[in-house]
C-alpha cells in the first residue's frame, strides 16, 4: 500500500522559505516518479514540481527559479525547498506518485 507523509510546512513572511518533506513507503521509491502538487480553497488542483527516477525535474513556470525539487533514494524521501515565498505560494501542499497523495502539508505566507 502506497503511504506518502508530508512535513515541513508552517507559517512564513513573504521572501521566507521553507523545506518541505515526504516521507514515502509501499513502492519502490527509487524508480518512481513523484511530484509535488498544491491545493488553496476554491481552486483546483495545481502541479507544481516533478522529478523521475534518475533525477530529471520539472517546474510549474510560478515556481521556477524559487523552488527545488530533489529525492534521496536512499531514505524514500522527496523533498521540496521553497524559497522567495509569496503570498500566492500559501496553499496546502501533497506529494504524489501515481494516483496517491498524502495527508499535505500547510504553507502559509503572510506578513
Amino acid at each position: 500500500e502506497v503511504h506518502l507523509v508530508e512535513s515541513g510546512g508552517g507559517l512564513v513572511q513573504p521572501g521566507g522559505s521553507l523545506r518541505l518533506s515526504c516521507a514515502a513507503s509501499g513502492f519502490t521509491f527509487s524508480y518512481a516518479y513523484m511530484s509535488w502538487v498544491r491545493q488553496t480553497p476554491g481552486k483546483g488542483l495545481e502541479w507544481v514540481s516533478g522529478i523521475y527516477g534518475g533525477g530529471i525535474t520539472r517546474y510549474a513556470d510560478s515556481v521556477k527559479g524559487r523552488f527545488t525539487i530533489s529525492r534521496d533514494n536512499a531514505k524514500n524521501t522527496l523533498y521540496l525547498q521553497l524559497n522567495n515565498l509569496k503570498t500566492e505560494d500559501t496553499a496546502m501542499y501533497y506529494c504524489q506518485m501515481g494516483s496517491s497523495r498524502g495527508q499535505g502539508t500547510q504553507v502559509t505566507v503572510s506578513s
